[in-house]
């Protein structure tokens, strides 16, 4: 048994590392910088690199560069860094980099309140790209999520050759937990797939309309083309339309088609409840207490915690909501992922429970919209 102290951005460190991250690059910014602290204890002694640059747009170019290198490649930041990543983000997308983004999100808008928790960025992770194509985005709730989850989001973004986003919260980050590492289920490793060195190398030729292309590195011994604009599977620069739209379509089902397969979560069933409460993040926590409670005292509530954010797991919310009335959504902000419930759920009776003030949402909130709606 390992038993170990350690806050969320710790535990995010200690999963990149683990997952083979051998890149990191930041501006400080709270409440994101001690994943930054972190990465510099790990890296450099195991021949890594972890540098500061000169801003957030540096810091994620950094991790591009290093990423098309071969480099498993992570940046963190919050709320404002996010809004000066998007065009990096955008890159990523549509030129197939691999990269893990970290968002500790704080209160905003703007620089808000850099001590005070949020989970206001849920919608802009997710669209806060020009093109509007998909991204994946996973929410830890604890310390052993911080480990596991970003150890999935590496796994993923080499998978599907795309950037992968953390959605952590102030709270979560900065808090400190006991963690057994010797009794956490640890992902096994996936790298990105290598082109085969014997076969002409196309390095945006896919196998399958659903398919991310193979890998070879920039600056390795075969000419390797790269662009952040429209292109064929060569790489070069096209405006045909058909060729554009096959590319934008497998940019899309690559990650939409797939969601089934990365659809982290966890549930409390509660026998005899008619309402479902769907939470994530840190209020997931709150959500889990006031289930305990509720069914303590005679109006049971079941729980859905969602760790797959985007895209949105909607196979998994019809069949978890399928034998229940009434749904409680609840997240810290004004109403964001609840959308993506009502979209998804017309039929059902939706409730929801958010603020955006700085302060946590309590269990005694959620148990007086459950009793009293």
């Amino acid at each position: 048994m390992a038993l170990t102290l350690m806050e969320g951005n710790e535990a995010i460190a200690w999963g990149a590392r683990l997952a083979g991250c051998r890149f990191f690059a930041g501006y400080p910014i709270t409440p994101a910088t001690t994943v930054y602290n972190a990465m510099l204890r790990h890296l450099p002694p195991e021949g890594g690199v972890c540098m500061q640059g000169e801003d957030e747009i540096a810091s994620i170019g950094f991790c591009l560069g290093a990423s098309m290198a071969d480099w498993k490649a992570m940046t963190a930041t919050s709320g404002p860094g996010i809004s000066l990543y998007s065009e990096q983000i955008s890159f990523a997308i549509g030129s197939e980099i691999p990269v893990v983004i970290v968002d500790v999100q704080r209160l905003g808008p703007s620089t808000g309140s850099a001590t005070k928790g949020a989970d206001g960025d849920i919608q802009f992770l997710q669209w806060g790209n020009s093109g509007g194509l998909p991204v994946i985005v996973l929410a830890p709730v604890g310390v052993e999520d911080c480990i596991v989850l970003t150890m999935q989001a590496f796994n993923l973004a080499e998978t599907y050759r795309c950037p992968v986003f953390i959605a952590a919260n102030k709270e979560i980050s900065m808090t400190r937990e006991t963690v057994d590492l010797g009794a956490i289920h640890l992902p096994e490793i996936v790298q990105r797939r290598t082109a085969d060195p014997e076969t002409s190398f196309l390095p945006f030729g896919a196998s399958n309309d659903r398919s991310a292309p193979d890998f070879l590195p920039i600056g390795g011994d075969r000419p390797v083309r790269q662009t952040s604009s429209t292109h064929g599977p060569d790489g070069y620069i096209t405006t045909d339309p058909d060729v554009i739209a096959r590319n934008q379509s497998r940019l899309q089902q690559k990650i939409i088609a797939d969601v089934h397969s990365f659809t982290y979560f966890e549930e409390v069933t509660t026998p005899g409840a008619d309402t479902l409460i769907i939470a994530y993040g840190i209020t997931a926590r709150a959500a889990r207490t006031a289930a305990e409670t509720l069914r303590e005292t005679g109006a049971p509530a079941s729980l859905l915690t969602l760790k797959t954010l985007w895209p949105v797991p909607e196979d998994l919310l019809r069949q978890k909501a399928a034998d229940y009335d009434r749904i409680v959504v609840v997240e810290m902000n004004l109403g964001q992922y609840v959308r993506e419930i009502q979209r998804v759920l017309p039929d059902k009776d939706i409730r929801f429970l958010g603020q955006m003030n700085g302060e946590l949402i309590k269990p005694n909130q959620i148990r007086e919209v459950v009793r009293h709606g």
